[in-house]
């Protein structure tokens, strides 16, 4: 009797193990990933991350807002995503107060529910806003790591909405800013960089060894993102603008509807049209400017834009606006909607900004910032010349797929995570596999892009 419990005794105690094992060696492979301002998998940086990280061996959780309509958790080929209502508008710094409060809050309860359903061993959070330092210090003191994945400059973000910090309250505000950027760099094991430029503020204003900072640009994956045929073409007698982006102060959008008052109002080019993708703090005001403008007839705005929309508009553009000033902030920050204009073989002119310039290279006209007439030209000059569009469409696309393409971003990442818990990898990393297709997901027939004339012609025609 007692030799027969002491086997069924033996045999809990071994399922308890291989339980805890299991559970240990997923702890082991899991991140959970932090995003604040964006909701996932509209965050496209953040999800070619967790695709990379899946097809590499990784268990992957986010925590992010929800979209609209978005349900409280979903799970997108095999990677958790857990969401919570977002904070309502912030207006001033009492209600940016009140919405980091509430995001924190409501993130780190989320973090406790992952915690406890699927143990995890490293967390990853993405700013804006610096104030993930402090669940990263608390994971820390569990035997997690901390990952920082810096998406944003947010002392110079500070300075670019709002000019040098003048009064007693805007010197707190500021300081306020670099204090908390600061504890995120002193706080995380590693850091991501979106650039060369963000990495050297990490190393000289972050006082982070060198070691520890790894860049990882933006780069879209270009056998995803690519030109379709599009169900809905210009007209074949017009010339199709396209802007995609958030729609903050920061992000100069305003600059598009003054370039476009000045063509079609000025120079009478009314066979130009502008469509503008994207969503923001600024999208109401944008919208009652382009009234007082009276450009309706001449600019879409389509809000919040999902990818079907942002393949098929950029698709049948012809040319990319870039309107974000030289700033402190735009001048040291990568673009992700230049790189992703020149996956769709799309010219584009942009404000001479430093590290537009990086990614442009010769597929982009730069003209000097604030410059509204030379910013005018350089789109009526791409509109009028066929050839120089072709030109500059093909640079683009072979520029972005050659040296921007997400895949060695993806290597880099990897690699963090790999160093960060002594994983080995002696045959390199593995990329989601993607299958030969003549059609995207939607139906639309994929431009050839092998075939040299034809990618020609549809650059100039778009269609």
């Amino acid at each position: 009797m007692f030799r027969q419990r002491g086997r069924v005794a033996g045999k809990e105690r071994g399922r308890a193990a291989r339980r805890t094992t299991g559970k240990a060696r997923h702890r082991d492979r899991h991140i959970l990933i932090i995003v604040q301002n964006l909701p996932v998998p509209f965050d496209r940086r953040v999800w070619l991350e967790c695709q990379a990280l899946r097809a590499n061996g990784y268990q992957v959780s986010v925590i992010c807002p929800k979209g609209p309509g978005d349900p409280p958790r979903e799970d997108i080929d095999g990677i958790h995503i857990y969401k919570y209502r977002p904070a309502p508008e912030a207006k001033g710094l009492l209600g940016f107060a009140v919405e980091f409060g509430y995001s924190w809050l409501r993130t780190a309860a989320l973090s406790a529910v992952v915690a406890r359903e699927r143990p995890f061993r490293v967390i990853q959070a993405c700013n804006p806003p610096d104030t993930y330092w402090l669940l990263g210090l608390a994971c820390r003191l569990r035997g997690i790591a901390f990952v920082f994945d810096h998406h944003d400059l947010n002392p110079e973000l500070f300075i670019s909405r709002f000019g040098p910090p003048r009064t007693l309250v805007q010197r707190m505000e500021f300081n306020g800013l670099a204090w908390l950027e600061h504890m995120t760099h002193r706080t995380a094991h590693r850091v991501i960089s979106t650039n060369e430029s963000y990495r050297q503020k990490a190393i000289g204003r972050g006082g982070v060894d060198p070691d520890r900072v790894t860049v990882v640009r933006s780069g879209p994956d270009t056998r995803m993102m690519r030109p379709c045929y599009p169900p809905d073409p210009r007209p074949s007698d017009a010339v199709e603008l396209v802007y995609l982006g958030i729609m903050g102060p920061q992000d100069g959008v305003e600059n598009v509807l003054h370039v476009m008052d000045e063509l079609v109002h000025r120079r009478g080019r009314t066979d130009l049209h502008a469509t503008l993708m994207g969503f923001g703090d600024s999208l109401q005001h944008l919208k009652r400017l382009a009234a007082r403008l009276g450009l309706e007839d001449w600019v879409t705005f389509t809000g919040r834009a999902d990818r079907q929309m942002v393949m098929e508009n950029l698709s049948r553009a012809d040319i990319g606006l870039c309107p974000d000033l030289k700033t402190p902030l735009n001048d040291l920050s990568t673009m992700n909607k230049t790189m992703e204009y020149m996956a769709f073989a799309l010219p584009s002119v942009s404000f001479d900004l430093a590290e537009t310039l990086v990614s442009g290279g010769d597929s982009v006209l730069i003209v000097p910032s604030k410059d509204i007439a030379a910013f005018a030209d350089a789109v009526e000059r791409l509109a009028d010349e066929e050839e120089l569009r072709r030109i500059l469409g093909r640079s683009a696309r072979t520029r972005v797929s050659e040296e921007l393409d997400w895949r060695p971003q993806a290597e880099a990442y990897i690699g963090v995570y790999d160093s960060l818990l002594g994983i080995e990898r002696p045959s390199g990393i593995t990329y989601p596999e993607i299958p030969a297709r003549s059609h995207d997901e939607w139906g639309n027939r994929l431009v050839p892009l092998d075939d040299e004339d034809e990618l020609n012609r549809y650059i100039v025609e778009r269609r």
